[in-house]
Parts: structure tokens; C-alpha cells; sequence
């Protein structure tokens, strides 16, 4: 089986991973970066600063496609004289044309982050953890006109712990995502697969976040909403708090949730240097406490509690 991929990242090294232990045949890889970083930065920083799905590329020996998107004539030229029997996306950021996922065998199948139809969109990691959800999954489904809405193929659920920043909910997801494919592509050969339309009536999607969830207000948030949003951002965005005039920057690892306090949303109840943490009352009367923050300062993190 004659297979292209496309994506970016840990989701992109575990499809290729996956893909390895299925026994298929990866005649192609078309990383994020190849579309849209200009190709002398790119040669510079492959060369300095290599990722580590690229190691992982090279050490599969696998060849790379110089193309600037997946939906140009290149793209689909190489696709029709290879006989490509399927394209496997994981994070991308190009809505592919019927032209060019209508041009493999079998077809072309996204790798989602979620348990489709819900969380449809950019940063599914991000948002179950916002929404407080007890479990997400990954979703394989065919790729049609839309994003993330195409027939589901297979899914698998991961479970959500409650200290869980989106940087563990990413790593339990793409290494789901390995199994995932790999026991797709095997079923290919001994099984039919029957796609299932996916529920509009139970979809919900979510854009990217504007990035205004990174400044923290205790007069406005509960203490689930606050602790929710500091895991949530990690490691895509840090949070900071205002005090005094200055901001400083939350560790996502030092942040609990305490009991009910008789003081107003916004007041700071305790401090230590020591241990540089603050304890701040929210909008629901409980009290959040914050160890090992940072003081923001031109650009630069101290250690300076002030």
C-alpha cells in the first residue's frame, strides 16, 4: 500500500510511526513547514535547529516533497504518478480540494484529536480541557470539502486526568494516534470498513482561542475556570497575573484549587517569596494558590518576587 503524509509535530511523527509498524509503504512526507516557511529559513533551521519528526524522517529514510501546498498541480501530479493509494493527514492547515483528495485509491483520511463530531477544530486539546471534559479521543475519518466533518472510520478514547496540562492530553493522544493507524491500515487488508456519517445534531466545533484567556481575572472566573484555563494554554500560551503593575507568569504545575475564603474576588490572601507563590480569592469565594510564578519584566523572567 502506497501511502503520503501530511502534518506537523508529534502527530505527524506518531502517524509515521504507526505507518511503520502497519508494514506500509511511505512513499512521501509533506511536513506544515514546507508551506509555509520561506525555503532558506527552513534550510537554516533543518540544518541548526532540526525537529524531531524530521530526525524521525531521516531515520526512516523516507523521501520528503518540496511542494508549497498540498493543493497544487505538483502535489497532484505526484499523487496520480505514484499511484498513491492513500493520504494520511495529521495537523494541517490547508482545506484540501475534491481534486486532490479524490485522487488516491482508497482515499484520504484526517487524523483528529477529538471523539468526532464534537470538538471539531484547530485545538481540540486546548478546548476539552476549558470545557472540563473527563475524556477526549482520536477520531480517523475521510477528508471531504469541510474541516474535521467527513465520515468517521474508527475512533479511539483517551481519558482526561484532572492535573493534565494539554501538553500530557497531546502526548497520551498521538501516541493513541500511532495504535490507531497502524491497526487501520492492517484492517484495510483483512476487513471492509464501513464509514459512518458523522451526527450533526451532536457536532460542536471551536476556533482557535484570541489569546485573551492568558491574562487571568479573579473578579470575573470561578476557580475551576481559572485552574482550567492554566492547564488548557499549556504549553501553547503562558497565563499571567496582574499585581501591582506588573505581570507575572503562572507555572501550570504549581496551581490548586483551595476551599471557600470570607474575602473579595481579586484579593490576595497570601504571599511567600520563598516559594514564590501567591493565593488570590476568584469570583466563586474559593481561594487559587500559584507556586513558582515568574516576574515578566522587558521581556525577560526573574526570579524576582515582588
Amino acid at each position: 500500500m502506497k501511502v503520503v503524509v501530511l502534518g506537523k509535530g508529534l502527530m505527524l511523527a506518531n502517524i509515521l510511526l504507526g505507518l511503520q509498524d502497519s508494514g506500509a509503504n511511505i512513499v512521501g512526507v509533506l511536513r506544515y513547514e514546507q508551506t509555509c516557511t520561506s525555503p532558506l529559513k527552513l534550510f537554516l533551521q533543518d540544518i541548526f535547529n532540526p525537529s524531531k519528526e524530521l530526525t524521525l524522517i531521516k531515520q526512516m529514510n523516507l523521501p520528503q516533497l518540496r511542494v508549497k501546498s498540498a493543493n497544487s498541480e505538483e502535489f497532484k501530479r505526484f499523487l496520480i504518478s505514484n499511484n498513491v493509494d492513500l493520504v494520511i493527514i495529521g495537523t494541517w492547515r490547508e482545506r484540501l480540494r475534491k481534486d486532490i483528495f479524490t485522487v488516491p485509491t482508497i482515499g484520504t483520511v484526517n487524523v483528529h484529536p477529538s471523539l468526532l463530531p464534537k470538538y471539531r477544530g484547530p485545538n481540540p486539546y486546548m478546548q476539552v480541557i476549558l470545557h472540563g471534559e473527563k475524556e477526549s479521543g482520536v477520531t480517523l475519518h475521510l477528508v471531504d470539502e469541510n474541516y474535521d466533518t467527513g465520515a468517521i472510520l474508527n475512533q479511539v478514547k483517551v481519558k482526561i486526568n484532572t492535573d493534565d496540562t494539554s501538553k500530557e492530553l497531546r502526548q497520551r493522544t498521538v501516541t493513541a494516534a500511532r495504535g490507531l493507524v497502524a491497526e487501520f491500515i492492517m484492517s484495510l487488508n483483512d476487513n471492509i470498513t464501513m464509514p459512518i456519517a458523522q451526527s450533526e445534531r451532536l457536532a460542536s466545533y471551536f476556533p482557535n482561542i484570541s489569546g485573551d484567556e492568558k491574562m487571568l481575572d479573579f473578579t470575573v472566573q470561578t476557580s475551576d475556570e481559572i485552574f482550567r484555563t492554566v492547564k488548557a494554554l499549556h504549553p501553547f500560551l503562558p497565563c499571567y497575573i496582574t499585581h501591582r503593575g506588573k505581570f507575572f507568569i503562572v507555572n501550570p504545575y504549581g496551581v490548586k484549587v483551595l476551599g471557600a475564603v470570607d474575602a473579595k474576588a481579586g484579593e490576595i490572601i497570601a504571599k511567600d517569596s520563598k516559594t514564590r507563590s501567591l493565593t488570590i480569592v476568584c469570583r466563586d469565594g474559593k481561594a487559587v494558590s500559584f507556586d513558582g510564578i515568574k516576574l515578566y519584566r522587558w521581556g525577560f523572567l526573574t526570579g524576582l518576587f515582588l
